[in-house]
């Protein structure tokens, strides 16, 4: 079974009850009243596995990565557990109508695994240009910000803990810096070339090593 069916499995066997998810596609003009759409990223160490509650159905995200953003009734109670390494955190959620959710799981000195939801409802949609978007999740990074690395041109500046900020850009070749206090922290990320009608995300997530900044594309599994 490919990667791409084990998501849309796992994504139909979340939903609570006997609620059906509708295949609806991300149109140009935004999502659907009727729709809501969630992924996972994980921010630890180990794969993050996700069990679907009363099923075995399960999906694995690897570290540093992002899943694709599964298709939910919107409003609809969506359970399971979410897995790193021995430690185990249920999942309950519900995501509004036309809004994209993404729960992170980052590892956690005292709770072992510790769950952080993202919530967005973008309206940016513009075919000649990229969407990116900067996560902030973790505290320890004031007056969080990204900038082209390299040059100083600010992207995002001053993004509180659990806040976020989405801007249109060229599709360009891009690189990044993260800073935090107005200093740069860690190495420039590359994102590659970014391609116009696509949407990105930066996230700033806690780590053994510091602030650390991730890459995901925005991708709907249809």
């Amino acid at each position: 079974m490919s990667r791409l069916h084990q998501v849309v499995g796992a994504a139909a066997l979340l939903l609570a009850a006997s609620a059906q998810a509708a295949e609806i596609p991300l149109y140009p003009t935004g999502p659907s009243e009727d729709a809501a759409f969630l992924r996972f990223f994980n921010a630890g160490s180990e794969q993050l596995a996700l069990r679907a509650a009363g099923s075995q159905a399960s999906l694995g995200v690897e570290p540093g990565r992002a899943s694709d953003f599964l298709t939910v009734p919107a409003g609809k109670p969506v359970q399971g557990s979410l897995t790193l390494g021995s430690h185990e955190q249920a999942l309950d959620i519900r995501v509004e109508p036309g809004e994209f959710a993404t729960v992170v799981g980052v590892a956690d000195a005292e709770q072992g695994l510790r769950l952080l939801t993202v919530r967005e409802q973008p309206d940016d949609f513009n075919a000649l240009k990229a969407s990116l978007a900067f996560y902030n999740l973790d505290g320890r990074c004031a007056a969080a910000g990204v900038q082209v690395a390299g040059r100083s041109v600010a992207i995002f500046t001053d993004v509180a803990e659990g806040s976020l900020q989405r801007r249109s850009i060229n599709p360009v070749k891009l690189a990044v810096q993260l800073s935090c206090a107005g200093e740069p922290v860690g190495e420039p990320l590359d994102l590659g070339e970014l391609a116009a009608g696509q949407r990105y995300t930066l996230l700033l997530v806690p780590s053994a090593k510091g602030p650390t900044l991730h890459q995901a594309q925005d991708n709907l599994a249809n």
